[in-house]
């Protein structure tokens, strides 16, 4: 866009006094395609990243959070939507990387992204090794189950022969072989894989959270049902590398979306909440 020389010299100058007092902004990767800088600094006093863009690790198989929509070809969802509204108010632009759930803590804690968006349990021995934000959302650990399905969850528990699968290196993994002792836990690499495995009949049950849970009811309409609760009051948030300077910007944009009613307004869009 073209600008006259001395405009650019005032908004240098202006840039100048306001990085004085600015946060410092989060080192980030190169974008995939120019970013947009916003001509005002954020409102409400937020920190200004100054059009960097983020790189921002999703699975891209956890619906509500991530997924891929099947006739656009394109990722969607809370995180998406509410990664957007932060970049929105930070002045920064979203880079999303599909990044595999195995592993990703360590590629966290040595940075290979600026920040992981999927639907996170906050437990301390995560906070050891990466940063998380203010939690977003507050879930529980349900028992997932084919529609047909007659046994309820304590018959399930009773059965030996009743299979349950849930995600490798979640705390539902950890929730499922500790409610179900004695058995096998099937870990999958992503939620989707074990849920195809539920619907093939491969195995009876899945543990999971009752957001995901939901947002796989939706996709596969009638398919699913839930068969009992197994765990509760875990609260979802953001991760980053140990000591980055995004942690605080992103809690003080959810902050904002908190007070001005957009964050419930989000959770409310992707069924995170009533």
């Amino acid at each position: 866009m073209k600008k006259l020389t001395f405009f650019f010299s005032v908004l240098a100058l202006a840039s100048m006094l306001l990085a004085s007092c600015a946060p410092k902004a989060t080192p980030t990767a190169a974008p995939t395609e120019p970013p947009v800088v916003a001509t005002e600094p954020p409102a409400g006093g937020l920190p200004d990243l100054g059009g960097k863009t983020i790189v921002v690790a999703v699975e891209n198989a956890y619906p509500p959070f991530n997924s891929i929509d099947q006739a656009s070809g394109q990722g969607v969802g809370w995180d998406y939507d509410a990664v957007a509204e932060i970049c929105k108010r930070l002045n920064c632009v979203p880079e999303f990387k599909e990044a595999a759930w195995d592993g990703i803590f360590p590629a966290m804690q040595a940075g290979e992204y600026d920040m992981l968006a999927d639907g996170v349990t906050f437990t301390e021995e995560r906070a050891q090794i990466v940063d998380f934000s203010t939690p977003y959302v507050e879930v529980n650990q349900y028992l997932l189950v084919r529609a047909d399905e007659t046994r309820t969850i304590e018959e399930m528990k009773a059965d030996a022969n009743a299979k349950i699968g849930t995600q490798i290196g979640t705390t539902n993994e950890i929730a499922a072989k500790e409610y179900f002792t004695g058995k096998e836990i099937q870990s999958f690499e992503d939620f989707g894989a074990a849920v195809l495995a539920l619907k093939s009949s491969d195995i009876d049950g899945v543990v999971i959270d009752n957001i995901a849970a939901a947002g796989f009811m939706k996709e596969n309409e009638g398919a699913f049902k839930l068969a009992g609760q197994i765990a509760t009051g875990e609260t979802l948030a953001f991760v980053f590398p140990p000591n980055s300077d995004l942690t605080d910007a992103v809690n003080a944009a959810l902050a904002a979306m908190q007070a001005d009613g957009t964050l419930e307004q989000l959770n409310k869009k992707w069924g995170l909440i009533p």
